[in-house]
């Protein structure tokens, strides 16, 4: 199987390719992005939540709703797409969404932004025009995501693995987002009892790229999550998004099968009334 993880190389030769669409996703929206100052030639701009997410519910859009916002871009079922995010774990995010969607071609730009930025590559404040095409709604992946009440029913359960890929501060539960001044997202501090700790960090390099499929096997493995001797592996973060990125590599540089995401993570688990919490 090909990579979907391509270079940055890889999308230099490649940009004036008509079947190829750049997607740059933003933490920030607007005038705040990055995006707005520069971006590589030809990406088009989604905020996170305006990609995917359903504008008034906590949720994923529908197969339907997908197809329409992704066509309005002037996006269709064809396309190849490549991801890249603003931080970099937008862009697995993303990934990760769009193959669950069932979108059939997609690429991830290895070192998002922080890469494409430090080569030196060429980069414009131009925002293509676009113009709306048919989307042919895809069969989603569901299986790829678990809910709240799934990992509560299963805390235990042998041979499933819970990796919390938060800040030593967050999985500890001195704070419950990674940085900055203000410390909010969830109404308590602490994990998912049983979860394991892998900061995200600690599965890339300075500029974002993913470290070596070695590396990544050996940090994997000294937390326990080896589908040599687990069933199952469980990311989650605060959001999901850097749970995103040990998917990635999980799944597409090692090539583990079956790797999950529990999307709601630790602002719905830390919010819930009663469900248990591990200091």
């Amino acid at each position: 199987m090909t990579s979907p993880i391509v270079t940055t190389d890889w999308l230099t030769d490649r940009l004036l390719d008509p079947t190829i669409k750049v997607i740059e996703v933003s933490a920030k929206k607007g005038d705040e992005a990055g995006y707005a100052t520069s971006h590589i030639p030809g990406a088009i701009n989604f905020w996170w939540k305006d990609l995917c997410w359903d504008d008034a519910d906590r949720q994923f859009v529908t197969p339907e709703q997908l197809a329409k916002r992704l066509g309005d871009f002037g996006i269709s079922d064809e396309d190849r797409l490549v991801l890249y995010g603003e931080p970099v774990q937008y862009g697995t995010y993303a990934f990760w969404a769009l193959t669950m969607a069932g979108h059939p071609n997609l690429m991830v730009l290895d070192g998002g932004r922080t890469k494409w930025l430090a080569d030196d590559l060429p980069v414009t404040d131009s925002v293509p025009e676009t113009e709306a095409v048919e989307y042919k709604v895809q069969s989603p992946n569901e299986w790829m995501r678990l809910g709240r009440d799934n990992i509560r029913d299963n805390l235990g359960k042998e041979g499933r693995f819970l990796l919390d890929v938060r800040s030593p501060e967050e999985y500890s539960g001195e704070r419950v987002m990674e940085h900055g001044q203000f410390d909010h997202g969830a109404e308590r501090g602490g994990r998912i009892p049983g979860a394991q700790h892998l900061f995200f960090k600690e599965l890339i390099n300075d500029d974002d790229t993913f470290k070596s499929a070695e590396e990544l096997k050996a940090k994997f493995d000294s937390v326990g999550a080896d589908p040599e001797k687990v069933d199952e592996i469980v990311a989650y973060c605060r959001l999901s998004h850097r749970a995103t990125l040990a998917w990635t590599a999980m799944t597409y540089i090692l090539g583990y099968e079956g790797v999950k995401i529990y999307d709601g993570s630790w602002t719905e688990w830390g919010s819930i009334v009663g469900f248990p919490v591990e200091r």
